[in-house]
């Protein structure tokens, strides 16, 4: 759907592009991740055609009405009902199906504010309400820049549920900062940074090269005792003790815990319940590659 080659965009001396290759297949729901500053922003004004790039080619695989795009901050006229914001995107699109209109209204949690004007609506409203537009035309590609960014954890999940359901009708790339968003939805992930893909791939990929020399450790006993002996061992970096029950084992190297962490919990004769990998977020592997 999308294909992005040596893409540049300066202004001045400042890159905030710097030679960006990305590719994303139809389909897909497609993660752009970065701290502030990384690009994500700029990438997607330059696809949505709002911006010209220095250097560099974009190709896209849908026509300009078939695209539809999601600003960070969407503002609208505030004598306007929510209703009316929907149908004038509506009809901009050639949408005359008034059921759709009502449809997404309900899919972006604004039902019962439908004829409320959008003067009085708080941010996260707001943020429901470009979704709703955004996605009224049934796009093929669809650009989110932060969709859910001004939203509770609540107002989040609706917003995941409505992209979730957006991926077998639409490609869709959505741009955040919110990791844990990213990995709940996306099959693919861009890792921006200081105007560099730092990577590109399958969120599962992602995780699984990111193995974690951390060890969880329950046990029936007291920890604090079990934390001693294994401090003491030079394979063992730190032990922390979260829970009554629970340490944290964080260990030199995966080999030195596979053939050293087990013998030594029997040595010291303590009844194990369980000893597993903690598992990697994408948190702890985005801060990895943009430290």
């Amino acid at each position: 759907m999308i294909r992005v080659r040596s893409l540049t965009k300066r202004y001045g001396e400042h890159a905030a592009l710097d030679g960006v290759d990305l590719t994303v297949a139809e389909g897909a729901v497609y993660g752009l991740v970065g701290p502030n500053g990384a690009g994500k922003t700029t990438l997607l004004s330059i696809l949505a055609g709002l911006r010209r790039p220095t250097a560099g080619s974009v190709e896209i695989d849908a026509a300009v009405e078939e695209r539809a795009v999601l600003p960070d901050a969407p503002r609208f006229d505030k004598w306007l009902t929510a209703r009316e914001v929907v149908a004038l995107a509506a009809d901009l699109g050639d949408v005359t199906d008034e059921t759709r209109i009502q449809t997404v209204l309900e899919d972006a949690g604004l039902a019962e504010a439908a004829d409320r004007a959008v003067g009085g609506f708080s941010r996260g409203m707001l943020q429901r309400l470009g979704i709703a537009a955004t996605l009224v035309t049934s796009p093929r590609l669809v650009m989110l820049d932060e969709p859910a960014a001004a939203l509770d954890p609540a107002g989040r999940r609706e917003v995941l549920d409505v992209v979730e359901r957006m991926r077998s009708t639409s490609t869709v790339l959505f741009s955040s900062h919110i990791l844990g968003d990213v990995q709940a939805v996306c099959d693919w992930v861009g890792i921006l940074d200081r105007g560099k893909l730092l990577f590109e791939g399958p969120v599962a990929e992602l995780l699984g090269n990111a193995s974690s020399r951390v060890y969880l450790v329950r046990v029936r006993a007291d920890v604090q005792t079990v934390a001693d002996r294994l401090r003491s061992n030079e394979w063992v970096r730190s032990v922390e003790t979260p829970a009554e029950r629970l340490l944290r084992v964080d260990v030199t190297t995966l080999d030195a815990a596979e053939q050293h962490l087990v013998p030594a919990l029997a040595e010291i004769g303590v009844p194990v319940v369980s000893v597993e990998p903690e598992q990697v977020s994408l948190e702890q592997v985005f801060l990895e590659l943009t430290r």
